[in-house]
C-alpha cells in the first residue's frame, strides 16, 4: 500500500477500506501519468520505484519526476529564439555558408532548427587542454575588456586558484566595465566556502545572479536537480570561452587528492555573438534585462566555421542528442568520444555500438576513477556491451578525474561543450555545445585524444567480465537509478 503505517492494523476497518481505496486509485493514475511524454525506461523505472516503495517512490516522482522548466523560461526562450531568427534575417554581415560533407550541412541545419542558431563563417577556435592554463587566458582576456564581461559557470569558488580572475573581474567592474556573473544555485551550493564566497561577491560592483536558485523563503522553488551546467565567458563580445571548466580549484576542495582533467576553447570572430546569446537567454531567465545592445554580429577574426548548439528542458526537443546521433550515425573511418559521465539513452548506445559493428574505429576515453558514486557504476554497467560491439575503451588513471567532454568524426568535425552523454544532460541540464567543422580543429583534438591515449589504459574484455560479483551488481543497481528522470 502507498500508505503503510504501522498501526494499520489496530485502525477502524473502514479507515483501512479507505486507504486501501486510496492506494489503488494512485497506483492507476500513476499508470496513466508517468508515461506521458518520457522514455519508456525512465516510465517504467519510476513505476517499479512507486509499487516497490510506494511511500518513497511516490515522494522522489513528485520532487523530482518533472523535468520541464517553468513556461515563462519557456517563453523566454522562445522570445530570444524569435528576436536571434530576425535579427540574423536582417543582417548581411553575417557567412552563414561553410564548406563540408552532405551529412554535416544536414546536421548543421539541424542545429539551426532546433537551437535558432546557424553555422557561422570567420572564426579562429583554439584548444586549451591546461587546467591552469584556461582560468589564466581568461584572466587575461577579462583584463584588457572594455565594454562588458558576461560570464556562467555551473561551479565555482573563489579561492587561490581562481583568485585573480574574480579579482580581474572586480576590476574590471571598478573601470566601469559592465560585468555580469551567474552561477548554479545548487552546484555551486555544495562547494566548502561557499557562503564566503557570496559574502566576496557582494563586496564588488559585479552585476550576479544564481541560476535555477532554490530558496522557498523567497518562492523560488523548483525540482533540486534541474540544473544550468552551461560553462561560457564573453568578453567584449569579441572574445569567448566555453568547454568543461569550472571555475573552482582542480580538487574541488574535496578529499581524496583527485584533480580533474577539463579541455576549453578559446573562439575569436562572429561565433562569440552566438555564444553570448546563450548567455544572454540565461540573464533574461534569472533578471528579465534584455541585452539587446550586446547582440550584433563580431567581426571576421579568421577562416573556420562554428556552430552554437544550447539545449535542456526549455526547448521543445534534446537537441545535443539528437545532434549527436545525427553525427555519430554518419561516422565512416574514426570515432573518438570523451565523456567523464557515458550513460546513453537506447538511441546513443545503438548509435555507438553500430557504428563500431560497421567498421568504424571507435574509441571512448573514460576515467577508471568517478567522483560520483551511481554515475560512476551505471556507467560501468556499459562496458562490456560496448566491448563486445568493438569499441575501444581507454580508462584515464587515479587521481586523476577525466571530465572533459569532446568528440570527434572522421577528420570532418568535433564537438565539444559542457554537455556529457548521459540521460541528465539530455533532459535536464541546460547546456551548450560548439559544433566544429574542418581539419584544423579535428588536428587540435587528435592531439588531446592522443595525450589522453598515451596515458590510459585500455579495458580487456576478458579482464572485465571476471571483475568481481559485487561490482557487478552495484553496477546493475546504478544503471536502473539512472533512468529516474
Amino acid at each position: 500500500m502507498v500508505f503503510q503505517f504501522p498501526l494499520v492494523g489496530f485502525l477502524p476497518d473502514w479507515v483501512t477500506l479507505l486507504l486501501a481505496a486510496v492506494d489503488l486509485v494512485i497506483r492507476v493514475a500513476v499508470l496513466g501519468i508517468i508515461p506521458g511524454n518520457r522514455r519508456p525506461t525512465t516510465a517504467m523505472a519510476w513505476l517499479l520505484a512507486i509499487f516497490f516503495v510506494p511511500t518513497i517512490g511516490l515522494l522522489l516522482f513528485l520532487m523530482f519526476g518533472n523535468f520541464r522548466v517553468s513556461g515563462k523560461r519557456r517563453e523566454q526562450q522562445q522570445q530570444v529564439n524569435a528576436r536571434v531568427r530576425a535579427a540574423l534575417a536582417d543582417s548581411h554581415d553575417v557567412d552563414t555558408a561553410f564548406e563540408g560533407p552532405d551529412w554535416l550541412q544536414s546536421a548543421a541545419e539541424l542545429n539551426r532548427g532546433l537551437g535558432s542558431l546557424p553555422m557561422v563563417n570567420g572564426n579562429t577556435v583554439r584548444l586549451i587542454p591546461g587546467y591552469e592554463d584556461s582560468i589564466a587566458e581568461m584572466t587575461e582576456a577579462v583584463r584588457g575588456a572594455k565594454r562588458f564581461v558576461n560570464a556562467e559557470f555551473y561551479i565555482v569558488g573563489w579561492d587561490e586558484v581562481t583568485d585573480e580572475l574574480f579579482r580581474a573581474l572586480a576590476d574590471a567592474a571598478d573601470r566601469g566595465v559592465e560585468v555580469r556573473f551567474l552561477y548554479d544555485h545548487i552546484g555551486s551550493l555544495r562547494v566548502k566556502g561557499y557562503r564566503g564566497f557570496v559574502r566576496r561577491l557582494k563586496e564588488t560592483r559585479i552585476q550576479w545572479h544564481r541560476m535555477l536558485p532554490l530558496l522557498p523563503v523567497r518562492g523560488q522553488w523548483r525540482r533540486v536537480d534541474l540544473r544550468n551546467h552551461r560553462k561560457i565567458m564573453v568578453v567584449d563580445g569579441e572574445i569567448a570561452f566555453t568547454g568543461s571548466l569550472n571555475l573552482i580549484e582542480r580538487t574541488y576542495h574535496r578529499k581524496g587528492n583527485r584533480k580533474w582533467v577539463e579541455l576549453m576553447a578559446r573562439i575569436d570572430g562572429p561565433a562569440v555573438t552566438t555564444l553570448n546569446i546563450v548567455f544572454a537567454t540565461d540573464w533574461l531567465s534569472e533578471t528579465d534585462e534584455i541585452l539587446e545592445d550586446q547582440l550584433e554580429a563580431a567581426d571576421q577574426a579568421g577562416d573556420e566555421p562554428a556552430q552554437v548548439v544550447p539545449s535542456g528542458p526549455a526547448f521543445a526537443n534534446e537537441n545535443n542528442l539528437r545532434l549527436f546521433n545525427t553525427l555519430i550515425y554518419s561516422a565512416q573511418h574514426r570515432l573518438s568520444i570523451c565523456s567523464p559521465y557515458f550513460v546513453p539513452d537506447d538511441s546513443l548506445l545503438y548509435a555507438v555500438t553500430t557504428a563500431a559493428q560497421r567498421g568504424v574505429d571507435v574509441e571512448l576515453f573514460v576515467s577508471e576513477q568517478g567522483d560520483q558514486f551511481l554515475v560512476h557504476h551505471a556507467q560501468q554497467s556499459y562496458y562490456e556491451q560496448l566491448l563486445v560491439a568493438g569499441v575501444k575503451i581507454y580508462r584515464y588513471p587515479k587521481p586523476f578525474v577525466l571530465h572533459a567532454k569532446h568528440f570527434t568524426v572522421d577528420d570532418d568535425v568535433a564537438v565539444l561543450g559542457s554537455s556529457n552523454m548521459d540521460m541528465r544532460s539530455f533532459s535536464l541540464n541546460m547546456e551548450v555545445s560548439l559544433m566544429l567543422p574542418g581539419s584544423v580543429i579535428v588536428g587540435q583534438m587528435r592531439k588531446v585524444e592522443d595525450m589522453y591515449r598515451d596515458v590510459s589504459k585500455r579495458l580487456d574484455l576478458h579482464e572485465w567480465r571476471n571483475r568481481p560479483m559485487l561490482t557487478r551488481y552495484v553496477d546493475n543497481v546504478a544503471r536502473l537509478t539512472a533512468t529516474l528522470q
